[in-house]
């Protein structure tokens, strides 16, 4: 549709009493993809506030004749969120509880209730709702509704149609009315499922995961005729829900999770019929790739110790109480070891079985790309067969896949015989390869009376395909049901009745090469090219996610502001379509992919906690690198994306310029001159900086600076380490580094330093000045470089900085391999200490002392806070480490305009817990920008771990 005509539909929309409605590129750009292969851009966006605006929607959609998909979390893996009209997302507004009641087991929600709100509501209460998909904590209910969503626990609590009591619903016709048990609610609906009777009972309802098409099973007398039901899994095809009464069930009391090993996957599916008989709660199928993706991604410490196999089985069990489910995970053990598992683990709640959950739960994201490195897609995402016909399944597929030359790393609910799967089609030369991969295995599936889809729906994926698995009289009724609700095919058309193609509308043909900067840089990353990189977002939602539940740290901005454009996901989808050039301007200049990026805190959270690694940081650096490459930036990059330079003069002066910053008039007009927010404050700059100090300390030269000789390891009696001092630490925070040094000395090392102004280029980076960065960084590896070849460890102690040394200095200087060196060995201080290391040390008993601990976003997500949170808890502190960005993140906090937006960020976890803090509570912050959001907004003097272990060992002498 021509702007005009989005424009008036629009105004049309608005006449209706619409009060959000969007029809800018930015917005249709982001909601023109769900989690799927597909990409249809709508005419419009709009965000009903209730079930009025929703019937103002479809009346709108009805009078003009313009589609309308309804939308949750948009984590459709099948493309059925994402329509080429008006869509609704019911997610921004139409999520309140309306009832919960505990002695039902009953709640009544909106649709757009994330389940995982739901979940933390009932779990007090021992209850929750039994469906849990593996996007539990950002899907919502309606969405779970639309595709008849089951997750891992379905063996034990059925799929969400089973949990369904009643629905109100508007269907496509402008008639509201409630689904219960009552096939009179709509006209002809009766006569249809009587004049259908034989084909409903012989076709549909053969097993429990046979989710395509229509459930109409659920309409016959011998099920209750109930409508509700049978209207869960309809895609949003049949009409829209406003509202749903759900039963609620027990949560299990502390399951113990077996892990059972087998040579291969189809050798795991052989074996589940015989562990059903346990009624296990679930039984979830988990492949060696997908654990080697973690390794790769994560680290080795990422996978806990599993059995030895290729293929696993995770089977959870519970019971009236702890004792009694162990129990029966024993036997259960014994029983699957003599029937040929390879090996055994039984692991009670706790941490372990965490991990090896979370790595399930990010199976649709880790699956996305191939051991080879090459993207994999979904579309034969979540097939279904009975579970008598599993392992044959799983050994025709792997035959299936080698004769299309293609690979993917199975996993899913094994349980209840669904297998999810993606596969690295090669998209982007179009969707012939697709097409022949999707018929055969339809076929496939076909030949053992599966189903195409196992709980996703079959959306624009598998929609076409269901010919494959009914008779032609069974599509026929499907047809004639959604007449009954949507006589005029308003309601998300092309989906499951008269299907669309399933290789038309696809994502990825349609971007193109990234466009060339003449003299620029880019990031080492997908072979250089940025599209490939940025179509690594499948759009699996976890940015959306809340961090409270997750333990993550992704995406800072969305969980402040709660909105598509401010999640990692948003920002991507802005990025292909910017690459696609044909919604938003195929230029890095384009005011929507600014737009996009402003409030990005360049945190890197999402590198790690994304399950596809998407690194918005490092796209966000790209972009502006590319915008600006030879043009006037803006003042902030010459300011706070310089710093270190003007630091260092500005460090000369530091007595007077901090008493001229101290008068608050000067200091606010100082940081309007700079481009920053007058409610900031400047850091001081300390009058004595590190390297000074370490100066008139040290008075041999060949101790602090220069290459080593060959042979030096004979010379020191100590191990020597060289202690990094990065520019923040050393002019601002020196007394960082003294206590680094102290801390150092007394665990037995000799302490050297490079020469002062080695710098890491973080700023630069930040601000997308990759040739600048690349400038700084060639010049800190010649200084570094010679003590990382003769195997001394390089000591960070700026988060942020290490970071950079371990991950963006191989990308920036990737042909350099000294930088390689250096990257390998640089290490965190709590890295070093928890090393099999220091033997002099004597450790500080930290026994007693209460520890708020916020992790700077670049140590989670680059360094990794295992070891600083190991060493803390073996010193015997009793730590609290919060799960979320500070929300100043370098000069994202500083900068004009992103005032506000820092602060909500850092009431996510930061304020509350400093409010909420016991007195003599210690705030551990190694980052600058931790501690100076601390102290700005609370008042409160952060520790650098030097310091509180300095502190410590003084406290016990």
């Amino acid at each position: 549709m021509e702007p005009d005509d989005a424009a008036e539909l629009a105004s049309a929309l608005r006449a209706h009493g619409l009060r959000e409605v969007d029809a800018s590129a930015l917005r249709r750009a982001e909601y023109s993809t769900d989690a799927s292969n597909y990409r249809v851009v709508p005419r419009v966006v709009v965000f009903p506030h209730d079930a009025d605006e929703v019937a103002g929607v479809v009346e709108v959609a009805r009078s003009l004749g313009v589609p309308v998909t309804a939308r949750g979390g948009g984590t459709s893996v099948a493309g059925n969120a994402v329509g080429p009209g008006i869509v609704m997302d019911l997610s921004a507004h139409l999520d309140r509880i309306e009832r919960f009641d505990p002695e039902e087991r009953v709640a009544v929600v909106e649709p757009g209730v994330v389940l995982g709100s739901l979940q933390r509501l009932a779990g007090p209460h021992g209850l929750r709702f039994g469906p849990d998909p593996s996007t539990w904590s950002r899907c919502t209910i309606g969405g779970m509704i639309g595709n008849n969503a089951c997750g891992h626990r379905a063996l034990a609590y059925g799929r969400t149609a089973d949990n369904v009591l009643e629905l109100d619903v508007l269907d496509g016709n402008g008639r509201r009315f409630t689904a219960g048990r009552d096939l009179d609610a709509v006209a002809g609906l009766s006569e249809l499922v009587t004049g259908n009777l034989d084909v409903i009972r012989t076709e549909l309802g053969r097993f429990g995961r046979q989710i395509s098409g229509y459930s109409l099973e659920h309409l016959l007398p011998e099920n209750g005729h109930d409508l509700a039901k049978a209207l869960v899994g309809t895609e949003g095809t049949c009409g829209v829900v406003l509202r749903a009464a759900l039963r609620l069930v027990e949560v299990p009391r502390q399951p113990v999770l077996v892990v059972l090993g087998y040579p291969d996957m189809p050798a795991a599916a052989d074996a589940v019929l015989g562990l059903l008989p346990h009624r296990p709660m679930a039984v979830e199928g988990l492949d060696r790739r997908i654990l080697e993706t973690v390794r790769v991604i994560r680290g080795p410490g990422a996978v806990p110790a599993l059995p030895g196999g290729g293929g696993w089985l995770m089977v959870e069990v519970g019971g009236v109480d702890p004792g009694d489910a162990r129990e029966r995970a024993d036997r259960l053990a014994v029983d699957a070891r003599a029937a040929g598992a390879t090996g055994v683990r039984v692991l009670p709640d706790g941490p372990e079985a965490r991990a090896i959950w979370r790595i399930r739960e990010d199976g649709a994201g880790l699956a996305g790309r191939t051991l080879a490195g090459k993207q994999a897609w979904p579309g034969l995402e979540d097939a279904a067969v009975p579970t008598e016909h599993l392992g044959a399944y799983l050994r025709d597929l792997d035959v299936l896949l080698e004769r299309h030359g293609l690979a993917g790393s199975p996993f899913g609910h094994f349980g209840d015989g669904c297998v999810h799967v993606r596969v690295d089609v090669p998209l982007h030369t179009g969707g012939v390869e697709l097409r022949s991969l999707m018929t055969d295995a339809a076929e496939l599936i076909g030949s053992y009376g599966g189903s195409m889809s196992g709980e996703h729906g079959d959306g624009r994926a598998r929609g076409e395909l269901l010919p494959y698995l009914y008779s032609e009289r069974m599509i026929g009724v499907f047809g004639r049901f959604k007449a009954l609700f949507d006589a005029d095919d308003v309601l998300n058309p092309e989906i499951v009745v008269r299907p669309a193609p399933l290789d038309r509308d696809l994502r990825r043909p349609a971007a193109l090469p990234t466009p060339a900067v003449a003299g620029g840089f880019a990031f080492a990353h997908d072979g250089g090219d940025v599209t490939n990189a940025v179509h690594r977002c499948v759009g699996v939602g976890k940015c959306r996610a809340d961090h409270t539940s997750t333990g993550g740290f992704m995406c800072p901005s969305f969980l402040a502001v709660g909105d598509e454009t401010t999640s990692t996901r948003g920002r991507a989808r802005v990025l292909q379509e910017m690459l696609n050039g044909s919604l938003v301007e195929r230029d890095w200049r384009a005011p929507e992919v600014h737009e996009a990026l402003d409030l990005c805190l360049s945190c890197k959270a999402c590198s790690t906690d994304c399950p596809a690694g998407v690194d918005m940081a490092t796209y966000k650096s790209e972009v502006l690198h590319r915008a600006y490459h030879g043009r006037r930036r803006p003042l902030t990059h010459y300011t706070l994306g310089r710093l270190p330079r003007w630091a260092r003069l500005a460090s000369r002066f530091a007595r007077p310029l901090n008493a001229l910053v101290a008068v608050r008039p000067l200091e606010r007009l100082a940081l309007r001159l700079g481009g920053m927010d007058p409610r900031r404050s400047i850091p001081r700059f300390a009058p004595l900086t590190f390297h000074r100090w370490w100066k008139r300390r040290v008075s041999v030269p060949a101790r602090r600076v220069g290459a080593l000789p060959h042979g030096a390891g004979t010379r020191y009696q100590r191990p020597r380490v060289l202690l990094w001092v990065d520019t923040f630490t050393d002019l601002m925070s020196p007394s960082i580094g003294v206590a680094a040094v102290e801390l150092l000395e007394s665990a037995g090392y000799e302490v050297l330093t490079p020469p002062p102004g080695v710098c890491c280029g973080l700023t630069w980076i930040t601000t997308g000045q990759l040739r600048g960065a690349r400038s700084q960084l060639t010049a800190l590896v010649a200084a570094l470089a010679p003590y990382a070849e003769h195997g001394v460890p390089i000591v960070g102690l700026e988060p942020s900085c290490t970071a950079v040394l371990r991950g963006d200095l191989t990308e920036l200087l990737p042909a350099d391999p000294q930088a390689g060196a250096v990257a390998a060995g640089t290490v965190t201080l709590a890295e070093l200490l928890t090393a099999a290391g220091p033997e002099r040390w004597e450790r500080p008993d930290l026994t007693g002392v209460e520890v708020v601990v916020q992790p700077h976003c670049h140590h989670h997500s680059v360094l990794g806070f295992g070891p600083d949170e190991a060493l803390l808890r073996d010193l015997g502190a009793t730590i609290t480490v919060l799960a979320g960005c500070c929300g100043l993140a370098g000069n994202f906090g500083m900068e004009r305009g992103h005032y506000e937006v820092s602060v909500a960020v850092a009431e996510n976890a930061l304020l509350p817990a400093l409010r909420e803090a016991k007195p003599g509570t210690v705030l551990l912050a190694d980052g600058l920008s931790c501690r100076t959001q601390a102290d700005q907004l609370a008042g409160v003097r952060g520790l650098h771990l030097a310091e509180l272990l300095v502190r410590g060992a003084a406290a016990g002498d």
